[in-house]
């Protein structure tokens, strides 16, 4: 399987438990959950790919846009929400050969320059797992602030 096919796994529909800490700067603030339903999607044959997130409880969508570029051979992941109407910096990265993607970037939060962790784990047929940290000390460090548990949804 090709690179530009490390996706694959996320297309179709998904429930997904999110637990998020309340401060994502704060390693002592709590964890608040809420459920979301996800559908994801292909585009450029593999190369591309969105996914929409619905957020009910909270009252906001997100979106990401995930790239293939074929030169670097990583993957840009383009986060949007309907919270802020604006494209946040991306992520850029790859998948190991065991499975666990891995992708970075900078942006800042609350007034502060931060380095961000997206991880891609547990991947199987059913289920998946993406986990965000920010590090405000060029990486020497991580909090995860937020993880998703994604279960394919039953066919109706």
């Amino acid at each position: 399987m090709s690179a530009l096919n490390d996706f694959d796994f996320l297309h179709g529909d998904w429930d997904v438990v999110n637990r998020r800490r309340t401060d994502f700067l704060d390693p002592e603030s709590d964890w608040e959950e809420f459920s979301a339903v996800s559908r994801c999607w292909n585009l450029f044959r593999g190369a591309a790919n969105i996914d929409e997130i619905d957020v009910p409880g909270q009252g906001w969508t997100g979106l990401t846009l995930r790239l293939f570029d074929v030169e670097t051979e990583r993957w840009s992941l383009n986060w949007s929400s309907s919270r802020s109407g604006r494209l946040f910096p991306p992520v850029l990265g790859r998948f190991g050969p065991d499975g666990r993607g891995e992708f970075h970037g900078d942006d800042t939060h609350d007034g502060k320059d931060v380095r961000v962790r997206f991880v891609w784990s547990g991947i199987s047929e059913t289920t998946a797992r993406w986990e965000q940290a920010f590090s405000v000390d060029g990486g020497n460090s991580w909090l995860t602030n937020w993880t998703m548990d994604f279960t394919r949804r039953k066919a109706l």
